[in-house]
């Protein structure tokens, strides 16, 4: 079994593929800095659930913070690296610039220059749907050029695909980029729309619904997500350099998935429509051919399983919700 470095391992991703990779009988040392972009006790207890697996081991660290990156990588010799940490959010990144390059920049780097350094470590990483920008080609395909971002954050994950080319070209390092797209499920971000739609609309409030509903997404289940990684982490087929998206290759509108969420919850939503907001892109919809080829992946949850599934955790989790949403409403007022 291996020795996986997963980066971002209280985050929402990162929480289930360390849980995947656990369950198959991988040593994983997680890495975090349970920051308050959202409620660290969701972050705390997606990490009490790693701590029940015998080979977990946590770290709490900034990944900005060199000296404390190269401590870690002389303390566990990672023999494969899943980088996943990164500040999230596109409307964020309008209003706090800074944490991205500090978090999706300097710290990508950080985490590359150690990986290099280990013979034969494989360095997966996550980048985003958000670097195709405001292309208008449908569906978005790895080869379509992708150097107009719209927003900062879509900036930086384009900046990490290209460090993770230079660091194949000038020292071997084997890079997989994994392009996500609205990845949504169970012991998710309460920042993303599924998550405070269900809360809203269970607690009589307003969602706001942006573009009037004419935006879609290609919304991904975690779990098919994980499959995808799994295969990207340990397949022997790969390229030196790769980019691969994972997507579900099936966009929902946005008035079509408040609907499913209405019939599950038994909730009429109370909407307010309001226009485009800046760095917010139309629609995503991904050519997951190449993931087919390279990976074998094949995304079988659609969305009315999905935020089944979601919705399901979300009224059992009430305590945990109830206390997202405290901390949500705190940093609000």
């Amino acid at each position: 079994m291996s020795r996986v470095l997963v980066t971002g391992s209280a985050g929402f991703i990162g929480f289930h593929i360390a849980r995947r990779l656990l369950s198959n009988k991988h040593n994983v040392i997680g890495i975090d800095n349970f920051n308050s972009y959202y409620a660290p006790i969701l972050k705390r207890t997606r990490t009490d659930i790693l701590h029940t697996f015998r080979d977990f081991i946590s770290v709490e660290l900034d990944l900005s913070d060199q000296d404390s990156v190269e401590k870690c990588f002389r303390d566990y010799q990672p023999e494969i690296v899943c980088h996943l940490a990164a500040q999230a959010g596109v409307r964020y990144s309008l209003r706090n610039p800074y944490a991205y390059e500090k978090s999706n920049v300097a710290g990508f780097l950080n985490i590359i220059e150690q990986a290099r350094q280990l013979e034969g470590t494989r360095f997966v990483y996550a980048s985003s749907s958000s670097v195709y920008g405001g292309n208008t080609k449908m569906p978005y395909s790895e080869s379509d050029p992708v150097n107009t971002p719209i927003s900062l954050y879509a900036a930086t994950k384009r900046a990490n695909e290209m460090i993770a080319y230079t660091y194949h070209h000038l020292y071997g390092l084997q890079t997989v980029g994994l392009r996500f797209f609205t990845v949504y499920g169970e012991w998710g971000r309460p920042d993303m729309a599924y998550w405070s739609f269900v809360e809203n609309m269970l607690h009589g409030e307003t969602i706001r619904v942006f573009n009037h509903g004419r935006n879609s997404r290609d919304f991904t289940f975690v779990d098919d997500i994980v499959s995808g990684m799994e295969k990207a982490l340990f397949s022997p087929s790969l390229d030196g350099y790769e980019i691969i998206n994972l997507g579900n290759n099936q966009p929902v509108q946005l008035m079509e998935f408040i609907a499913v969420l209405e019939d599950l919850t038994g909730v009429l939503a109370r909407k307010e429509m309001i226009p485009a907001q800046p760095g917010d892109v139309v629609s995503t919809y991904a050519d997951i051919s190449r993931a087919q080829e390279k990976l074998g992946f094949h995304p079988r949850i659609g969305i009315h399983e999905g935020l089944a599934r979601f919705v399901r955790w979300f009224e059992k989790e009430e305590s945990l919700t109830r206390a997202v949403r405290a901390f949500r409403k705190r940093a609000e007022s």
